[in-house]
Order: structure tokens, then sequence, then C-alpha cells
């Protein structure tokens, strides 16, 4: 069904998947009003912002209905839109800056009470009369009553982004006209209209533009917010939705300042404010992600290659914060493995044997796990940022760099400098895991971290020994143990031959890069069948390395305690060897 076969009411619940009573029962009995809360939260340039906000039964029929409306919208485009950059997938205050980047003049227009402007009749009449819907006065009320409060559309229902953009689509084309007549670039960010030009002889006519701007806003049922009027020459800093568009595009100094600022808090406290208010890790690194999306598009423009060892000053401060927050203030003991689906492992032998392990793993009452351990995902940003790549041993290469003492002058060793500035020591501890080749040669993985190390004899004793050692404070490292007499294991050696021997869709199970797809499948899809089926498979064997893992997590909990009960000394001695 699309919007065009939508007739009635009960025609739009069915299209929404909603039960028609539930719609009628919100719509006649409930009331649409009854169903908001309302708050207010500060703006960046003071005062306070209303958000009316609808509680979960109404918003999860405006979701449904914003999800619609968006499809229909990319259906319906025959010319992609470049003209609108809020609540537009793929499009951003970046993309809406870029547009002015590096001219002469830039003119940026606010629009006052800009979500109030859409009443209710305005809203039921787009529906009815706008061509890509054309939709009975019946449904475009319901449609207008769903998604307005108090007769206008509210700031916090994720109807009103999408809404506001249908209706504004005309507007944008007719002020692109105006534009073009002007020889002006425009775009408009919900509220935030921008203009620029390199034509210097704007400044002539920039009466007669803005007259002329102002009638057909105001046509549209829009007003300007003449006190944010302003017009920026380049000799000035020139700003649109927030971010400097002189040369390149970045943001306003004193952010970059406040953030640094945060995240030195932080490191030295272990909490900070913004805005004067108590913050969290994700909306840090949220301001970090920001600041290095567009420190990575201005490498672009300059033709710059990235090198990990070698990142810009900002980009330092985003691969300290990283640190940080995985492998210093990490809340749980966190795994790094060498391959990717040794996670998947891990997680279905907990699960299996979650019983005797209380320390890694709970099940909650609805049968549910919850992991009291965490598994590093090698995010692209982990590899851009700190080198650590999707397989193999050189990313837990690239992490012992940031713990050791005696690094190179590229890479900084970012343990030392928290243990410095910080009034607490590392909270958890840091696991990496590798298949069992230390016999086989330096060549292997195993055989590189230990060399990369450097470590004593002393310590590939203990490894050899016991499959787990302490390297430096909360860093360890842990191999798959030695079974059946072999001199190399690998996790998948864990599994019993019934299980490797599990053939899938008429192919039998391979552990090599390449094999032929039409007799073998590989490890991402043995490890899907493992966690899949992990309830019937026996685990016995992987009993070894989930010792080990509580084992160091006791040792490394007992040294904190230990620690905290003598003081923070100079050297922090806080780990038993192992």
């Amino acid at each position: 069904m699309e919007f065009h076969d939508i007739k009635t009411r009960n025609h739009l619940a069915d299209f929404l998947k909603i039960p028609r009573k539930n719609l009628s029962y919100l719509l006649y009995k409930r009331g649409i009003n009854t169903l908001y809360s309302s708050f207010e939260i500060d703006k960046k340039n003071g005062g306070v912002r209303k958000i009316n906000a609808p509680l979960a039964e109404l918003k999860d029929i405006q979701k449904k209905l914003a999800v619609a409306l968006y499809k229909h919208k990319k259906n319906n485009q025959k010319i992609k839109n470049n003209l609108s950059h809020a609540f537009e997938k793929e499009k951003s205050i970046v993309t809406n800056a870029k547009i002015h980047r590096n001219k002469r003049l830039v003119l940026n227009i606010d629009l006052e009470n800009f979500f109030e402007s859409f009443h209710f009749g305005r809203v039921r009449g787009f529906f009815i009369k706008n061509n890509k819907f054309l939709l009975s006065s019946e449904v475009a009320t319901v449609i207008a009553q769903l998604t307005c409060y108090e007769g206008k559309l509210p700031q916090g229902a994720p109807t009103s982004p999408i809404i506001t953009n249908l209706i504004c689509e005309i507007l944008d084309q007719r002020l692109l006209k105006i534009a073009k007549k002007y020889k002006l670039d425009y775009t408009r960010y919900a509220d935030d209209l921008t203009f620029s030009t390199n034509d210097k002889n704007f400044f002539d006519l920039q009466t007669a533009f803005y007259e002329r701007l102002s009638s057909e806003l105001i046509r549209a049922g829009f007003k300007i917010n003449d006190k944010k009027k302003r017009l920026q020459i380049r000799d000035s800093r020139q700003v649109v939705t927030g971010l400097v568009v002189n040369k390149k595009i970045n943001v306003k100094r004193i952010y970059y300042k406040e953030t640094r600022a945060m995240a030195h808090q932080l490191y030295k406290e272990g909490k900070f404010e913004i805005n004067g208010k108590p913050a969290n890790l994700n909306q840090l690194e949220g301001r970090f992600t920001f600041i290095n999306q567009l420190t990575r598009y201005n490498n672009k423009l300059d033709g710059e290659k990235h090198n990990f060892n070698n990142l810009s000053s900002r980009e330092l401060q985003y691969q300290k914060f990283l640190f940080y927050k995985y492998f210093y203030a990490n809340p749980k003991p966190i795994i790094v493995t060498e391959g990717k689906t040794d996670i998947a492992y891990l997680k279905a032998s907990l699960k299996n044997l979650y019983n005797e392990y209380p320390n890694l793993i709970t099940k909650n009452i609805d049968g549910s796990f919850e992991f009291k351990v965490s598994f590093l995902n090698k995010t692209k940003r982990l590899a851009y940022f700190l080198g650590i790549f999707q397989d193999g041993g050189s990313g837990l290469n690239n992490i012992y760099k940031f713990f050791d003492a005696n690094t190179k002058k590229s890479t900084t060793n970012y343990l030392s400098y928290f243990k410095m500035i910080s009034n607490t020591l590392p909270k958890s501890p840091v696991i990496l895991m590798f298949d069992n080749e230390i016999k086989s040669g330096k060549n292997k993985p195993i055989g590189n971290f230990i060399n990369h190390a450097k470590l004593d004899d002393k310590k590939k004793g203990i490894l050899e020994d016991k499959y787990m050692v302490n390297i430096i404070d909360n860093l360890y490292l842990l191999t798959v143990p030695l079974i059946d007499g072999k001199s190399e294991c690998d996790i998948e050696d864990l599994f019993g031959k019934n299980t490797l021997s599990q053939k899938i869709d008429g192919r039998e199970f391979c552990r090599k890069d390449k094999y032929d797809h039409s007799k073998y499948y590989g490890k991402e899809i043995f490890s899907k069948y493992i966690l899949n089926n992990y309830t019937d498979i026996n685990f016995n064997k992987f009993r070894s390395i989930l010792n080990n893992i509580n084992n160091i997590i006791e040792i490394y909990t007992k040294g904190i305690i230990e620690a905290k009960s003598l003081g923070k000394s100079s050297e922090n001695k806080i780990l038993v060897e192992v």
C-alpha cells in the first residue's frame, strides 16, 4: 500500500500496522494533547527552548508515520535535493556549510518561531493539496491530529522534521530562484537560511534582494528574525550553522578549547561537566567525533594521506581520549582477540557455562545474558586512531605501544600519562588474546608480539606454563591452551570433532582463508553456528581460557584493593605477577 491508496482512517491504521481500535482510542477518547510531556533545554546562546515530546504510545505511531513519509519522499524525488540539510539522511550542518566555504560574502537569515509556523490547518491542507499526496480530507485530518500538539507541530516529535521539510520543498525552490537571480548559493538548515556569493556587486543589491526574500517568506507564512540577520565578509569570521567557513570548515576555536578542557578534567578527576551539568563519556566522544569529522574533511581537501603514527594535534587529542575510554577507564575487563570470530566463541562458551562463571556472566530472569566482561569491537575509528585493525596480531601490537614506557616518540605512552595526571588507577584489566603458536617461530602473530614487547625469559616461561602473563600494569597476555599433545593450537581446536565436522548446506568447515566455497564454509559462518547453537555444543575445553580470564580479573582486582589501602605510590606497583 502507498499513500495514494489510503482513503480512510482505518486504511491509515492498516498502512502503519497499528490496531484500528488503538488509533480511534488515542484520537477520540484519550486525546492527543494528553500524550505529551513538556520540558525545557538550555540554548547554546542563552535562553531556553521548550520541547514537547510524545509519550511512548504516540511516539511509536509517529515513528512509523515518519519512516513512511521519508520513504515516500525518496521515491517521489526526481532531482536530488541539495537545499535542505536538516533532518535528512547523509546531510548535516557540515554538508550545509560546505556550500558556503571560502566565499566573499555570507548572509545568514533566521526564521522566527519556525515550528510554530506549521499550524494544524497548514499541515492538513498540505496533505490534501500537495500533488505528491492528494489525500482525502479524512486522512489528512488524522495525520494532522497525530502530529500536532496544541494546534501546531511540536519540537520533540519524530514527525515534525520530515513534515516541515516536505512543506518547505516548494519554498526552497522559490528561494533558490531568487538566489540565482542575485548570483547567490542557497541552503536551508531548518530555520537557518544561508546565502553566499563571490560577487562583490551584491553589496549594492542586498537591499533589493532582502525585500524580495522577505516578501516571499511572508507569503509562505514565515517571518524573518531581524536580530539574527547578519552579512559576513571574507576578512571577518564567517559562520554557517555554527561552523567557521572562511577557508576550511572548522568548529569555533572556543568549542575545541572547551572540549580539551573537559577531557583534561575527566582525565584528572574522573568526571567533567558540559554547561555546568554532569556529563558522560558518550557526550564527550560526540564532541571529539564532530571535531574529527571536520579535520578529516580538511585533510582530504589538502590531499593529506592518513597515518595513525603521524596524526594532527587535534587528532591526537581524540586518540588520547579513545585510549582512556577503552584501556584506562574501561568499567569492565576488556578482551581484545586476534581474530574477529574468537569473540563469538567466547560469548557462546560463557552462555553455555554461565553457572560456573558468575564473575564473567549472569543470566537474567527473562533468559537474557549480561556479560561482566567486554569484547573490543575493532571499528574503523579504532583502526584510524590507534591502528587496531580487524584481523591479525598487528593491531594488538599497536595497543602495546601505548602502554610501553620505552615507546618510540611517534607513539605516546598514554598509560604513564594517565597514571601521572589521574587520581585513579586503571579501572579494569586489558586482556590481549592470541592463538598459541609460540613454538612455531617469530613469524606467527604471538611470536611477533613477544618479540615486539620484548618479553623477558621469565615472562615467556610463565606464558608457556600458565598460558597467561601480566605485561605491564593492567595489560595482560593470554593464549589458547595446548591440548592433546599439540605443539600449537588455535581456538577452533577447543571444539570437539563432532562440532568441527558439522555440515551446513552440504558444505564442510574450513579454517583456511582461501577455500572452495562450493565445498566448504569459513570461520564467519561457523562462528554464527556456534552462537546460535551454544546450548548443544561441548565447551569443556574452553574452561582453561575462561579460568584464566577469571584469574586475571581476580588478581587485578586484588591488586587494586591493596593499592587503595596503601595509597597511590609513584610507581603504582599494584599487580601481583601471574
